[in-house]
């Protein structure tokens, strides 16, 4: 059968992009995520934040930052339980062509095998539409929560496939899942 999952892209979904964040200190989580978050977990979802990290590729942050900013993001979501299973990123730079780096399905695929995920229950929540494409590749349904709008509509313009759902912030998908479950 297969966990029911939630895949969210982490800059610009669950935190203010800033651009390559190599500081913990620089991390802020938008409003209303630490609360999404939470009533997924209580719905019964596996929460799996997938990013992708090319920040690594180019010098301006090490692996072991890295793990430090996930540390802080996941004490601040919750400090009492460990409400995050998994985090998958792609350290990779755009010119690698690597199978993980989204859009391309590699991190959902590597879940979806490691925590018995059911992809075609689960969803995933992004800011951009590579999220929506590494969704739409693995059969999840799709929230656009976008934090440029100017940039994603292009994008939604040139793009073939269109989200599940948009809407103007991380809650308000939530909400929208939990009535689509």
């Amino acid at each position: 059968m297969g966990n029911r999952a939630i895949f969210i892209d982490r800059d610009g979904t669950i935190n203010i992009n800033f651009g390559y964040i190599s500081n913990p200190d620089d991390f802020k989580i938008y409003p209303g995520v630490k609360e999404g978050i939470k009533l997924l977990k209580e719905k019964g979802f596996k929460i799996v934040v997938i990013t992708n990290q090319s920040g690594i590729a180019r010098g301006y942050f090490s692996e072991e930052t890295l793990e430090k900013i996930h540390e802080k993001m996941k004490s601040e979501i919750s400090q009492e339980e460990d409400i995050i299973d998994a985090i998958y990123y792609c350290p990779h730079h755009p010119d690698e062509k690597c199978n993980c780096r989204k859009p391309n399905p590699g991190l959902i695929e590597k879940a979806r095998k490691n925590l018995d995920i059911d992809t075609k229950k689960s969803f995933i929540i992004g800011d951009r539409m590579l999220d929506v494409e590494a969704g739409f590749k693995t059969h999840c349904k799709t929230v656009l929560v976008p934090e440029n709008k100017e940039k994603v509509n292009i994008e939604m313009q040139e793009s073939e496939i269109e989200p599940d759902y948009v809407c103007d912030d991380f809650y308000m998908g939530v909400k929208w899942i939990i009535d689509n479950m």
